[in-house]
């Protein structure tokens, strides 16, 4: 079975128009639950975003090497798509004000459930605002 981010990339091939793709990589300040030692509360960063094309994306380890030369400091990483219109991808342009939102929903721990989440060892990740 391909991994999540390659059923990513291979879903941005399946949509009528052509997508971008949109990264928020986050850091998290974490604290265990004293319910459950599987679910954890805590507080997530924004760090850094990039808006890419699909085909300018091999895999998830290079995506991380990216990031890594701009900051380690990443635990998790949201990934939207954006679609485009009349055959062409969103330019840069286009992706900055939904990168934005990404950012600000983070921040302020608005829905994130529209949002494909990974860890560093590509899992999906579930989260829920409290």
């Amino acid at each position: 079975m391909p991994s999540i981010f390659k059923q990513v990339l291979k879903m941005t091939e399946e949509q009528e128009q052509p997508q971008r793709l949109l990264f928020l990589f986050a850091q998290s300040e974490t604290r265990k639950s004293k319910k459950s030692p599987k679910h954890q509360t805590g507080q997530i960063t924004p760090l850094m975003c990039v808006d890419k094309l699909p085909e300018e994306l091999s895999d998830f380890d290079a995506l991380s090497k990216e990031a890594d030369s701009v900051s380690k400091d990443w635990d998790f990483v949201f990934i939207a798509g954006l679609s485009g219109s009349e055959g062409k991808a969103p330019s840069t342009d286009d992706a900055e004000s939904y990168l934005n939102k990404m950012t600000n929903d983070v921040a302020n721990g608005q829905d994130l459930s529209r949002y494909v989440i990974l860890d560093r060892q590509e899992q999906p990740i579930e989260m829920a605002a409290i």
